[in-house]
């Protein structure tokens, strides 16, 4: 329950990110902020370790952009102390921290409050796990 004894509205959701980095999940995540089809926050949190989330341009070749400045930032090799599984998972590993796992977004009568070329897509350079579950709440306010 929240404030004024509204109940918080949830979701999870399964996203295959298999052959892609970077994957939109925007519809989805406003599917369910109209669903919900009031004012307030959405949460979008991602479970896992070796992933995070991001609100970027998309289609304009902004992802590339994003993948090879990771790839020089953190290359994907085995120069990390965590190296169990495929070469360059201990980068994998670190993501998280820099592309944080959640996002806040704001909600006016059901409809995301995003930026004209703002996207939500998942960032995910873990080739060894592809099903990724996206928890999506909804908090009125």
């Amino acid at each position: 329950m929240v404030a004024g004894g509204e109940r918080a509205h949830a979701a999870e959701l399964m996203f295959d990110t298999a052959g892609e980095r970077i994957v939109e999940i925007t519809d989805a995540v406003r599917r369910f902020a109209a669903d919900a089809g009031k004012s307030g926050l959405v949460n979008v949190f991602l479970p896992h370790a070796t992933a995070g989330l991001a609100l970027m341009e998309t289609g304009s070749g902004s992802e590339e952009d994003l993948m090879r400045v990771l790839d020089d930032w953190m290359p994907p090799n085995d120069d990390y102390l965590h190296r169990h599984g495929a070469t360059g998972h201990g980068r994998d590993h670190i993501l998280p921290a820099f592309i944080p796992p959640s996002l806040s977004i704001p909600v006016e009568d059901g409809q995301l409050v995003l930026g004209t070329w703002q996207s939500v897509v998942i960032v995910d350079t873990n080739a060894s796990n592809n099903q990724r579950r996206v928890r999506l709440s909804f908090v009125p306010g």
